[in-house]
């Protein structure tokens, strides 16, 4: 059973795609709070740099997506869902001209789904 960390709404789709024509292949960023709160945040492909720290969860519509590994502890029970909702942020993620922002929002993993994850781990540190 193959269980991904991240998903993405259909309204979070759309907008990646509309985001993806405006300007080219993307990537997110869990913000870990600050001045901008905990966000996602989309930035084009490569224009934030990602640290030693940062761990990648998996791709949404083909755009990786990274957390830092210290937020990652708190997060790493649940499944990530990316979502979207009217509002300007405060950021400099690239949908905020469009009136609306992504979030995140979570569902715990079941046992059997932390199984699979645990094995998928050990057999990747294996290789």
């Amino acid at each position: 059973m193959e269980v991904p960390r991240i998903i993405a709404t259909e309204k979070a789709l759309d907008l990646v795609a509309q985001l993806k024509e405006l300007h080219g292949p993307l990537m997110f960023h869990q913000s870990g709070g600050c001045c901008d709160g905990s966000q996602p945040m989309c930035f084009v492909a490569g224009e934030f740099k990602t640290g030693n720290s940062d761990i990648c969860l998996g791709e949404v519509a083909g755009c990786k997506f990274y957390m830092s590994s210290d937020q990652f502890e708190y997060w790493k029970h649940t499944q990530l869902i990316l979502d979207v909702t009217p509002g300007r942020g405060s950021s400099f993620s690239l949908e905020i001209p469009l009136g609306v922002r992504f979030l995140l929002r979570s569902r715990v993993f079941t046992d059997e789904e932390v199984a699979a994850l645990n094995t998928a781990r050990n057999l990747q540190q294996k290789q």
